[in-house]
């Protein structure tokens, strides 16, 4: 069995069994995640990688078996203290994003921040410096609906990276997306989760996705039945960025403001997400929250923690639905 070096890993899993009534979902899986590492977890549908992302995760507990992140065993943690954990040391992105309709795109990313204890501006100042490096400056206004998919994507890429995570787990990030804007959100993700020192554990089905990152385990029953080791690899058509390029650009072509120089007779991205219903939105006030700022129907998934009492932070002006009112939980 595999033991944790503190040094060198930011995730040991040893002897990991789940089971969903008489189906192993995973089967004895051991995985030592470096730190700063970039890992792509394949396999068919039903192999055990998402149960092996949410178990990694702390959303998860296994049957058998230990997880172990800065020398803290995940599996002897209580659910509150799993919950504490990922709100502050681990990042999640989605297949489709899961941004909150109706708050701006800087909202969005300050929440996570807001929801730690950092103050209302300095969760805005660092949520602006996110949204600049994504290439999205000018758009910290604009709700979820009125962005393609690849930049509702950057926004959510943004939210999991904003506080400094540890750990970043994706799941299936592109899998909403076009070939073209799921190498751009893929040249973001991988390039600043290493740049930021965090590890990225992503689960994909696609072989050009997993490409980006350094390392690649396969699963198959429940079990990893290869491991590639190997240094990082570059797709044979990698997503360039958009240096140089002015804010005008940046904001016509849905592209990352990392990486390498993007082609200007590059189309912009035709991926859409449906827009606000107009009206939807009330005249500049301020708004509040009392905790998640995710769908009911993602808690599990995201890892959102219920609140015990109600908490409320006050945030930028004109961002609330007209006759929202919603107790929320608190994001763990």
């Amino acid at each position: 069995m595999m033991t944790a070096n503190e040094s060198d890993n930011a995730l040991v899993a040893a002897g990991l069994m789940k089971r969903y009534g008489p189906v192993p979902a995973l089967a004895g899986v051991d995985l030592a995640v470096a730190r700063a590492q970039t890992l792509a977890v394949m396999g068919p549908s039903g192999c055990g990688k998402s149960t092996l992302l949410h178990v990694l995760a702390g959303i998860l507990v296994p049957d058998e078996g230990t997880v172990d992140f800065a020398g803290r065993s995940l599996t002897a943690l209580s659910e509150a203290a799993r919950s504490a954990l990922r709100l502050s040391d681990f990042g999640f992105v989605f297949q489709d994003g899961q941004l909150l309709p109706e708050l701006t795109n800087e909202e969005n990313v300050a929440l996570p921040l807001m929801m730690s204890g950092a103050s209302k501006g300095e969760a805005v100042r660092r949520a602006h410096e996110w949204l600049g490096r994504f290439g999205l400056a000018g758009m910290e206004s604009r709700r979820p609906g009125e962005l393609s998919g690849g930049q509702a994507q950057r926004v959510a890429i943004a939210r999991a990276l904003v506080h400094g995570p540890s750990v970043v787990f994706a799941d299936e990030p592109t899998g909403a997306l076009d070939q073209a804007t799921g190498r751009e959100v893929m040249q973001i993700l991988a390039d600043a989760s290493s740049q930021n020192g965090a590890s990225l554990v992503m689960v994909t089905h696609d072989p050009s996705v997993a490409a980006w990152c350094q390392r690649t385990v396969t699963m198959s029953d429940g079990r990893i039945i290869a491991d590639s080791a190997a240094g990082p690899t570059t797709p044979s058509a990698p997503a360039p960025g958009l240096a140089g390029y002015s804010t005008t650009d940046l904001s016509a072509m849905s592209a990352p403001v990392i990486g390498q120089t993007r082609p200007a007779t590059m189309p912009p991205t035709t991926t859409q997400t449906p827009a606000a219903a107009p009206g939807a939105t009330v005249a500049p006030t301020s708004w509040s929250f009392s905790g998640s700022f995710l769908p009911a129907e993602n808690h599990r998934i995201a890892g959102v923690q219920p609140f015990a009492e109600s908490r409320s932070v006050t945030g930028p002006a004109n961002s609330r639905r007209t006759g929202s009112s919603r107790t929320e939980e608190a994001l763990g």
